[in-house]
């Protein structure tokens, strides 16, 4: 009986530590663009939508695939069968075959309009 509430205790920590990693960490959510050794022509497009530590992936190719957070600063992304390392500010994701992917840069919002 006492090893079952040990082991019970263990498993909710380890349950725990997880559930608290998932809310931690950058938010890799959003558009990337391809600025080195693309797919496709350089300045493509790459999208990411992040659910905890699991990914969906869109390559600059426009291939999907899943992938996941490996470890802090580190994701896997299993379509391509290649890890990639990620900024702490979650503004650059380079991968280990070379190609880098950056946060596009948002224009200006226009000039507000002067009312005469």
């Amino acid at each position: 009986m006492r090893m079952r509430v040990v082991l019970g205790a263990l498993i909710a920590t380890v349950v725990a530590g997880g559930a608290s990693a998932q809310v931690q960490g950058v938010d890799l959510n959003g558009r990337w663009q391809c600025v080195a050794n693309c797919l496709g022509p350089i300045g493509s497009m790459a999208f990411i939508t992040q659910y905890g530590t699991q990914l969906n992936v869109v390559n600059d190719g426009g291939v999907a695939s899943t992938g996941w957070v490996q470890s802090p600063g580190r994701i896997w992304v299993a379509g391509a069968w290649q890890g990639a390392v990620y900024s702490p500010d979650g503004m650059t994701i380079q991968f280990d075959r070379g190609t880098i992917w950056q946060r596009p840069m948002e224009p200006p919002p226009p000039p507000a309009r002067r009312r005469r």
